[in-house]
Parts: C-alpha cells; sequence; structure tokens
C-alpha cells in the first residue's frame, strides 16, 4: 500500500488523495480498518450501489471478488450493458497489481453474453417506440405530450447510461413546461442525473431554478385557495409535508455541491440544515444512505466550525441526531473532539479511513478535511499555553516527539500559531504580545483615522 508518508506519521489517516498518476491506492481492510461490504451496500439501491462498487473493486482487492458478484447482481436489475464491462474492467485492474493474487474473472462470474444481448435488443425496441412517439406529439403540436415525451426519453437514457443525452431531453422539456410544477420536476430529475454523475458545478443552478418553482408553485396554490370560484385551471394545491420534502431534497444537493467544490464551511451549514430521512424520500438508498449524512456532515463541521457552532448546531441538532445515530463511532468522534480528546479523534479517523476512502462522494476530501481537522485539534491544544513541553503534547496526540516537532514548525510556518521551537530542550514557547504595546499602537492608530476623519471633513466645508 503506497501512502502519503506525512499524513500517515503525523496523522495515522488513509492514503493521500493527490497522487501521482503511476501511483496505485491500495486500502486495508482488516480489524484496525474494519469495513464490511455487505452491510455497507446494503444501503444503497439501482445505479448508486453499482457505482459505489465499481468504486470499491480496484481500491481494495481483499474484497474485490465479493464487489464483482454484488455489482454483477445489481447490474442484472438495471438496463445498462455498459456497467457489465466497467465492472469487468475494474476487477481486471485490481487483479493486475503486483501483490493482488485475485482469481480470474470467470471463476467469479459468469459473462451472462443472453442478458447483453437481450438488453440491447431490448433498449433499441424501447428507444425507437419512444422516439417515435415524440415525432408523433411533436406534429399534432400537443404540448403537455412533447413534454412527457422528453422526460420519457431522459429517463431512458439515464437508465441506460447515456447521462449527456438524458440531460438534453430533460432540459428541451422545459419549453414545454405549463406549470411551475412541471419546472420543479424537471428540475428535481436533473438533480438526481448530475448527482450521480458527480458534476457538482452544475446543481446549484439547478437547486436555484427549482427554488424559484417552487415559491410559484406555493403562491399559485396559495392564490386558489384564497379564491376558490375562479375558473382558471391551476396546479394542485401542495399540501405542506410535499414541500418540506422537495426543501429537503434542495439543501441535500446544495450541501452536496459545496462539498464536491471543497467549499466545507457551507457544506456543514447546509448538511445540518437537511430535513429528516423521511422527508428525503426515495433519495435515500437511490442517492444517498442516512449514514453518508452523518459523516459528510460532522466532518465537515469539524474542519470548519468553530466548537460553539458545533455545539449548537449539530449535538443540539435533534434531526441530524438521528443520521448520527446510523454511524455509531460518528458520536464518538464528536464527542471526544469536544471533550479536547484529540487522541482518541485522531484515531478513529484513522481507523475509519478506509470506509472514507471508499465513499464515492467523499474520497477525494478525505485527505484534506483530515488535514484541517488536525490542524484545528493542534492550535485548540496549544492555544492556552504560554510554553509547553513537547513530549507532553506528544502523548496527548499519540505522536513522537520528531512528529510533534515537525507539526508545531509547520503550523508556525503557515501562521497558524505564533511562538518559536526550543529544538534542544523540545519546548514549544508561545510569542506573548506586550499589552502596553498594543495598546499605543492603537491609540496611534485612533488618532491618525481621526485626524485623517477631520481633514476630510474641512475638504467638504470649503467645497
Amino acid at each position: 500500500m503506497e501512502v502519503d508518508t506525512v499524513d500517515v506519521d503525523l496523522q495515522g489517516t488513509s492514503p493521500s488523495q493527490s497522487q501521482a498518476p503511476n501511483r496505485r491506492t491500495v486500502l486495508p481492510i482488516d480489524d484496525e480498518h474494519p469495513f464490511d461490504l455487505d452491510a455497507y451496500i446494503a444501503g444503497y439501491t439501482g445505479r448508486t450501489a453499482v457505482d459505489r462498487l465499481l468504486h470499491i473493486i480496484p481500491l481494495c482487492p481483499a474484497v474485490a471478488p465479493h464487489a464483482l458478484k454484488l455489482a454483477v447482481t445489481h447490474i442484472h436489475s438495471l438496463r445498462d450493458p455498459n456497467l457489465y464491462q466497467a465492472a469487468i474492467a475494474a476487477y481486471e485492474f485490481a487483479a493486475a497489481a503486483p501483490d493482488a493474487d485475485l482469481p480470474p474473472v470467470a471463476e467469479v462470474c459468469l459473462i451472462d453474453t443472453t442478458w447483453l444481448e437481450e438488453t440491447a435488443r431490448k433498449n433499441q425496441a424501447e428507444r425507437t417506440k419512444l422516439e417515435v412517439e415524440l415525432k408523433t406529439y411533436s406534429n399534432n403540436m400537443i404540448k403537455e405530450s412533447i413534454r412527457m415525451g422528453h422526460r420519457d426519453l431522459g429517463d431512458f437514457y439515464r437508465s441506460t447510461g447515456d447521462y449527456p443525452l438524458a440531460l438534453k431531453h430533460y432540459s428541451k422539456s422545459r419549453e414545454y413546461c405549463s406549470t411551475s410544477q412541471h419546472v420543479l420536476d424537471m428540475c428535481l430529475s436533473v438533480l438526481e442525473l448530475v448527482i450521480e454523475q458527480r458534476n457538482y458545478a452544475h446543481i446549484s443552478s439547478y437547486i436555484f431554478k427549482a427554488e424559484a418553482a417552487l415559491e410559484s408553485a406555493s403562491a399559485n396554490a396559495a392564490n386558489n385557495a384564497n379564491n376558490p370560484a375562479t375558473t382558471a385551471p391551476a396546479p394542485t394545491k401542495k399540501p405542506s409535508p410535499e414541500r418540506d420534502q422537495v426543501q429537503a431534497k434542495l439543501d441535500f444537493a446544495m450541501a452536496l455541491s459545496h462539498l464536491g467544490q471543497g467549499n466545507y464551511e457551507k457544506a456543514a451549514v447546509s448538511f445540518l440544515k437537511v430535513g429528516s430521512a423521511d422527508q428525503l424520500g426515495d433519495w435515500i438508498s437511490k442517492l444517498v444512505a442516512p449514514g453518508d449524512i452523518a459523516i459528510y456532515g460532522t466532518l465537515c463541521a469539524l474542519s470548519s466550525l468553530s466548537r460553539p457552532a458545533i455545539k449548537a448546531q449539530l449535538l443540539a441538532n435533534a434531526v441530524f441526531s438521528l443520521y448520527i445515530e446510523q454511524e455509531s463511532y460518528v458520536r464518538d468522534l464528536v464527542q471526544s473532539y469536544m471533550a479536547s480528546d484529540f487522541k482518541t479523534v485522531l484515531e478513529l479517523l484513522a481507523r475509519y479511513s478506509t470506509r472514507h476512502q471508499l465513499d464515492i462522494h467523499l474520497a477525494p476530501h478525505v485527505g484534506a478535511l483530515t488535514s484541517r481537522i488536525r490542524t484545528t485539534a493542534l492550535v485548540l491544544y496549544l492555544r492556552p499555553f504560554a510554553t509547553l513541553r513537547l513530549a507532553r503534547m506528544g502523548a496527548a496526540f499519540g505522536w513522537t516527539l520528531d512528529e510533534v516537532e515537525a507539526a508545531v514548525v509547520r503550523l508556525i510556518e503557515a501562521g497558524e500559531i505564533e511562538g518559536r521551537v526550543d529544538s534542544r530542550n523540545k519546548i514549544l514557547k508561545a510569542r506573548t504580545p506586550d499589552p502596553r504595546a498594543e495598546l499605543f499602537a492603537h491609540a496611534l492608530r485612533a488618532g491618525s483615522e481621526i485626524q485623517s476623519t477631520n481633514r476630510k471633513l474641512l475638504l467638504r466645508m470649503r467645497l
């Protein structure tokens, strides 16, 4: 297993994300890095389950054969033959590792050529049928039928893995939407599509469109309720729970967009606002599992929010606490952080690093999130001390003297803390500010500001 030596020595975490193209990442699964594949994948259905299994196969040769069997089982319930080839290619890549001792594909699963041919034939027939229907609707100029035709074609291309054409037809249906509810349905379909693609940059634009459509639909429903005698056709009044369900989906999509783009503070705030699993409805298992929301929100919060904010927004959040119950170690992680037990925090991050690296949304950010949590923990630990022996700090974090010294030096160089290290005696001495000098400098700045203000006032009076 090739890892970033700095991360392993100082953090005890998983492999670094920024690896050279010729380096191969292999994640361990053992007593120190537990991971139950069956329990993990049971929380997902459909294409999300397959995508996650395809992500796991090349990273964990230890479970690659079982992951391939599960992937083939899920693929047979879908209609995308290309996933079959992708699963086999991922397994062959894992088997090509120098230290991998994996059985050949033929011994793990049989290539069902009959299913491939039958699925391709059915897809071609379904595609022809939908295209003919859409052409008929277009010739007859039936607006609602044209919208439904584009929607059905978008659903078809999405199920067969042709995302560009799916997005094209979903977007085309926007031209034929006659109500705000139609626009909202289109936006939610596109959001599911771009989340499956992990195209985080385009999520926010469709969220804004969906929010505008949601407000418009609610306003129309309210007007119809106040004017029951109106004869104009109007969309059916949406109950409040349905609105909450849509808003919960939009909040989750926005949080995932921020996470994907590395905006961890905004992602933390958004994840902590996500509604309950019941409000997310069919997106649970279809796109995400409740435990994922707990992990995403907690890691983003610990890496970017202050401790008072974590206490107020995370620990006191009754809805998010239900998500945390899905992953027991997440609560231990938060409690250890709030109790300043940073050694346990880093041990938990190292223990579940494989779990984090195997998540398709979280994997690119594990290194950055862990580094930020470690840096914050170091700053919080050092803040109360004017002088501190590095041996004491090493005991608190479970590091050697050399590791502690290297970490502290990096913090000083980065400007996170002010101080200097006595390398001979292994002591950190914080730079204590002189209050009298600070007061004198503040008085000089205030005097200069007052002088500048008076000069501007005199200039205006002369004008």
